[in-house]
This record gives C-alpha cells, sequence and structure tokens, in this order.
C-alpha cells in the first residue's frame, strides 16, 4: 500500500473512532476529508464538513464502546483505495458491523468521496 493510501486511511479511521468530544471530531473530520468530500452508502448520503461530522457522530452514539478498524489489505490505485473495515466492540470483539468503501483522494491527501457498501448490519 502507498503512503499516501495509508496516510489517508489512518486519518480516515482516526475521524471514525474519535470519541473525545465534537472539537476534536470537527478536526479529525477536517483532516481527513475535503471540504466539499461526499460519503453514500446505504444509509447517509451527506456531503461536507458538517453532514459528515453529524453522521459520524451519530454512528458513534449509536454503537457506543465500538471502534472502526480495518479489515484485510487496502488495494489501490491512481487516487483510488478500495477497503474493509469492521465496527468491533472493545469489550469482547464482537463486529457486528462490517463493510467495504471505495475512496477518492484529492491532491492534498485526504479524502474527497467515498462509496460505502454495508456487508454485515444487525437485524438485516
Amino acid at each position: 500500500m502507498s503512503a499516501a493510501f495509508e496516510t489517508a486511511l489512518q486519518r480516515y479511521f482516526a475521524a471514525w473512532n474519535t470519541t473525545t468530544g465534537a472539537d476534536d471530531l470537527a478536526k479529525a473530520v477536517e483532516a481527513a476529508f475535503t471540504e466539499d468530500a461526499a460519503y453514500t452508502d446505504p444509509a447517509a448520503d451527506v456531503r461536507g464538513h458538517a453532514e459528515l461530522t453529524a453522521m459520524i457522530a451519530g454512528a458513534l452514539a449509536q454503537f457506543p464502546g465500538f471502534e472502526f478498524r480495518l479489515s484485510g489489505e487496502p488495494d489501490g490505485h491512481h487516487d483510488i483505495v478500495r477497503f474493509g473495515w469492521e465496527l468491533v466492540s472493545l469489550a469482547d470483539g464482537s463486529a457486528p458491523v462490517a463493510g467495504f468503501d471505495v475512496a477518492t483522494l484529492a491532491e492534498d491527501g485526504r479524502v474527497s468521496s467515498v462509496k460505502g457498501f454495508l456487508d454485515r448490519v444487525p437485524g438485516a
């Protein structure tokens, strides 16, 4: 995996795992995503820092005590990276939610768009 992809994914997961307050989450989103970044998956279709921050805060509130983790080896070319992820319980290691994202990186290395797919969802 290229250094650019590795750095982008570190920032991406840092944003999704920021639980230290609204200000820290907003800063993590700003570091990971471009100002006009778009995120689309079966449960969301948002654009920009404010909407991304609200979406991530909602996910974190829905799953307290969980963290998003990379699953498997990312694969990428040009400015596109695809990767699997799981939402893992810090208490027991279970992962009730899993998915697959395809992200496009801007020239500055931040994510400019994400197309997400949910592979495992509780009750689905």
